[in-house]
């Protein structure tokens, strides 16, 4: 049979607590016997010395022996008369008490049945004095006060009270910890099994600096590993399924390009007179074209590639100058003005033409139609070289600012959004990086390289 976690924690304290109430009762029970019989014992002491007394029972004797006892004394002698220590005179003795016998045990002492006297409860003792006491023939009659009584059984029992409520607070306490204890268990439950449906949200880690609280700081780190596995994953099957179809629609491309390539080379060499820049234009994006499709069916496998010189600032002007047709278009500047000195990395050309062609070409597409691109090529660091392309346009939208170089993450209607993973890659090819951030209403994009 499955036993719940709750009732493991929680039964045994119940039973724990039923347990701590029984044995107080008990305890608060013999001890307040345990106190009637000590008064008792010292009651029937009082009497045996008074009954064995070799001196008369006046008022004064009763008085010194009140004082000592606390209770109060009624001796009537048909010779000697009565003598009482109450205030007022009695009206007469009680004659329901009938008469005690002193007890044979030690623990059998009682203090007798209880009377009232002027409208004060007693227990009372009633004794006939015999020979050989000077007082034989007489009754006397031993008054302890029921509130003298009902303090030492309450100072007896009240220690024991207050462990046992203590002990019913500790259980209390112990049983809303317990408690607190198995809720925040369930709620971990709870977390793991929407994990495991898929929801990678982290939970709000609330309570003490505990174990449990260790326990959730790790199931939303798990959270968050699980959510980066999937996005993985994700990104790893869409480049599966890419790679699946990539091939024959890349060969079939790169044919298409080669065979425009090789026309336009026929048309130059046959029409010398023609005039050959947008020709020689149109040759260079067909190479672009080429490239990027390399490149495209690379995209997540190791970079391969020749290491060489190369000049950072013609790269850039290749970039730009490709994309003139475009920025004359749609009315977009591109302000660039080149290094007065060569800055030259060793590096891939191909790859490094891809970072900047895919880099500005992004910032132009987002500037737009009256739009502003501005590119900066500095050394500001010793180690590295810095290039900044920054553009007047929106920004990326929220939403895919965080995973801007992921690939297939795009904010345009017809963007694949593999330009800035490509571009990236190739960064990371270089040991270098890609960063984006707004800056004074404008995106820049800073490309950092290392000089060696």
């Amino acid at each position: 049979m499955r036993l719940s976690l709750r009732y493991r924690l929680l039964l045994p304290l119940a039973l724990l607590l039923i347990g701590d109430a029984i044995a107080t009762a008990w305890a608060a029970s013999i001890a307040a016997s345990g106190a009637e019989q000590r008064l008792a014992a010292q009651q029937w002491a009082v009497a045996g010395t008074l009954q064995g007394s070799t001196f008369p029972l006046t008022k004064p004797i009763l008085e010194q022996v009140k004082g000592l006892s606390g209770a109060e004394f009624l001796f009537v002698h048909p010779v000697a008369g009565t003598h009482s220590t109450f205030a007022e005179p009695l009206p007469q003795a009680p004659t329901d008490v009938p008469t005690a016998i002193r007890p044979e045990a030690d623990d059998a002492h009682a203090l007798g049945p209880p009377v009232t006297v002027a409208g004060r409860e007693y227990r009372c003792l009633r004794l006939h004095l015999r020979e050989p006491s000077r007082n034989a023939g007489g009754d006397l009659y031993i008054f302890y006060p029921e509130s003298l009584r009902r303090t030492a059984v309450r100072d007896a029992v009240r220690p024991l009270l207050i462990l046992g409520l203590a002990g019913v607070v500790a259980v209390v306490l112990a049983f809303a910890f317990g408690s607190r204890l198995v809720r925040r268990v369930r709620d971990l439950d709870a977390r793991t099994r929407l994990i495991a449906a898929g929801d990678f949200r982290a939970i709000p880690v609330t309570g003490t600096d505990d174990e449990l609280g260790d326990l959730s700081e790790a199931v939303n780190e798990m959270a968050r590993r699980l959510a980066a596995f999937q996005d993985e994953l994700q990104r790893t099957e869409r480049l599966q399924v890419l790679g699946q179809f990539s091939g024959g629609l890349a060969h079939q491309l790169r044919n298409a390009a080669a065979g425009a390539k090789l026309a336009v080379e026929l048309f130059l060499a046959e029409n010398p007179s023609a005039d050959p820049e947008p020709l020689r234009v149109a040759l260079r994006q067909l190479a672009r074209i080429e490239a990027n499709l390399r490149q495209f069916l690379a995209l997540g496998k190791p970079p391969t590639g020749t290491r060489e010189p190369c000049d950072l600032a013609n790269l850039i002007d290749q970039s730009v100058s490709l994309l003139k047709p475009q920025c004359q278009h749609t009315g977009t500047t591109v302000i660039w003005e080149p290094p007065a000195e060569r800055v030259v990395i060793v590096g891939d050309p191909t790859q490094l033409s891809h970072l900047f062609g895919n880099v500005i070409g992004n910032a132009v597409e987002a500037a737009g139609a009256g739009g502003e691109v501005h590119i900066r090529l500095a050394a500001t660091r010793r180690e590295a070289f810095v290039v900044e392309v920054s553009d007047t346009g929106p920004g990326p939208p929220p939403a895919i600012a965080e995973k801007l170089f992921d690939p297939f993450v795009t904010g345009k209607d017809q963007g694949i959004g593999l330009g800035l993973a490509v571009a990236k890659q190739a960064a990371d090819a270089h040991g270098g990086r890609v960063t984006w951030e707004r800056r004074e209403g404008r995106t820049t994009f800073v490309i950092e390289l290392p000089r060696g």
